[in-house]
């Protein structure tokens, strides 16, 4: 007997149409991969349309983005297998599978740390400017992919019935959930999370253009690693996939000590008044006295 449901609850139930959006023969164009073109494409435009805000050359950012999806991509998923490896120890054909979903962003961001880096060295440049020309890229680019879990049944929360609840197919669902069919729609949680950080990013970044305040070198980066850092630890906590080691979710254990450089990076900024060490320290300080 079907149960009863309001006209609210059925606005907003969530369920996928699959992975898949077309199939020709043994070639499938999919929804992750989709979206994750779709984030990058979106995100180049982004960050080169704000660096010509900033009067920097917006083909820097263009191949400055190249790095960051060669190194961020392959990290992103290597994160992922390492802490799944009991796993994919008995299908190690699956390890480069990424069109099945599987990366940790956290991941992608240490992969793209070290790109930025190496980058920021060649060209000269202050990697900490490069980073808040990014950023806003990076949350939004975010706020995209988390919908290929939606597609793919995956990352979602604990068994719910809150108006809002995901339906999970039996074949995705935890053994210890089987008998559950509706879970938190985790993947809606940081997406709209993301969204928020984003507009935030992008108010700082246009009341920095007009003086009002003027912003340090650095200070989006470090908004970045506390604002999406705070939403994650408690979107995290609904997850019933994170990635573990022994008791401890490691997303939570990241975004813990990302919180703490980031407040310790904007205690040095605004009540020390020093700059953050840079790559290369007299590109940084050359763009201080620019501006």
């Amino acid at each position: 007997m079907l149960q009863a449901m309001s006209p609210l609850t059925l606005a907003f139930q969530f369920a996928s149409p699959g992975p898949i959006i077309f199939q020709l023969g043994s070639l499938s164009i999919r929804w992750y991969g989709l979206l994750i073109a779709s984030a990058v494409l979106i995100g180049v435009s982004l960050c080169q349309y704000l660096a010509k805000r900033r009067h920097v050359n917006p083909e820097l950012l263009g191949d400055l983005v190249i790095w960051l999806v060669l190194a961020a991509i392959p990290c992103a998923r290597a994160y992922y297998v390492l802490f799944k490896w009991q796993d994919y120890a008995q299908r190690p054909d699956q390890i480069i599978a990424i069109w099945r979903g599987g990366i940790a962003i956290h991941g992608a961001i240490l992969g793209g740390i070290l790109a930025a880096i190496i980058f920021a060295r060649i060209q000269k440049t202050s990697v900490w400017l490069l980073a808040d020309l990014v950023i806003p890229s990076l949350i939004l680019g975010q706020a995209i992919g988390r919908w290929g879990n939606f597609f793919n049944s995956e990352a979602f929360g604990r068994p719910t019935d809150v108006p809002w609840k995901l339906y999970i197919p039996p074949q995705q669902r935890p053994p210890e959930y089987i008998s559950f069919e509706y879970f938190h729609p985790t993947f809606l949680y940081e997406s709209l999370w993301n969204l928020l950080v984003f507009g935030l990013l992008m108010t700082l970044f246009f009341k920095d253009l007009s003086k009002r305040p003027h912003l340090k070198v650095g200070t989006l980066a470090l908004v970045y690693m506390v604002g999406y850092s705070l939403g994650r630890i408690w979107i995290e906590g609904f997850r019933t996939d994170s990635l573990m080691l022994g008791p401890l979710r490691i997303a939570q254990a990241v975004s813990l000590g990302a919180i703490f450089l980031g407040i310790i990076g904007l205690g040095w900024l605004y009540l020390i008044g020093r700059s953050l060490p840079d790559v290369v320290p007299a590109a940084k300080q050359q763009w201080d006295r620019a501006n």
